[in-house]
């Protein structure tokens, strides 16, 4: 059952994400279409590819980038020294670039329900944008999204595979 609930939730994120690209949202940007996209790094501008989006093609999901991943304890969403050094990282960058938009990418370990993740990805994503918009970054750049479980960067069931997954992730959506 527990994978049933898994695909439905992953079918509504994507669903949810068609309808913002299909209303003129920035996140399907490309190069030369006006949105900024080609002004940056990499084949598709500054932006790598959301979490979802690099799943759809088959690719796994990014660790870093060009923000750093800001990592959690277990069962938690707050942001430990260790973090706010790469949220320190990541405000200079933002502000060096002030025309970069950013979504952050909540994610939680394999452990809990769907739906407890799901939150609890959201608390970790919405404690990183509190975070940046306390430093000075406009909350209109800052964009957050929960993939709880869904998306995790190692499978393994061992501490070290669900530190990996405890995290947010920063994807430079350009302009």
């Amino acid at each position: 059952m527990k994978a049933t609930q898994a695909w439905s939730v992953v079918l509504t994120v994507a669903l949810l994400i068609a309808l913002g690209s299909a209303c003129g949202t920035e996140r399907g940007a490309r190069p030369g279409d006006g949105t900024g996209a080609e002004a940056g790094l990499g084949e598709e501008g500054l932006s790598g590819a959301s979490s979802l989006e690099r799943a759809k093609r088959g690719l796994g999901p990014e660790e870093d980038g060009v923000l750093a991943d800001v990592r959690f304890a277990y069962d938690s969403f707050e942001i430990d020294v260790i973090g706010r050094a790469a949220l320190e990282q990541n405000v200079s960058w933002l502000r060096e670039n002030d025309f970069a938009k950013v979504e952050l990418e909540g994610h939680a370990d394999s452990r809990g329900t769907i739906e407890y993740n799901l939150a609890l990805g959201a608390k970790r994503a919405k404690a990183v944008k509190d975070h940046l918009v306390a430093n000075g970054i406009a909350g209109e750049r800052i964009s957050t999204i929960s993939y709880g479980e869904e998306l995790p960067l190692c499978r393994e069931e061992t501490e070290s595979c669900w530190a990996r997954n405890r995290r947010v992730h920063s994807v430079v959506l350009g302009r």
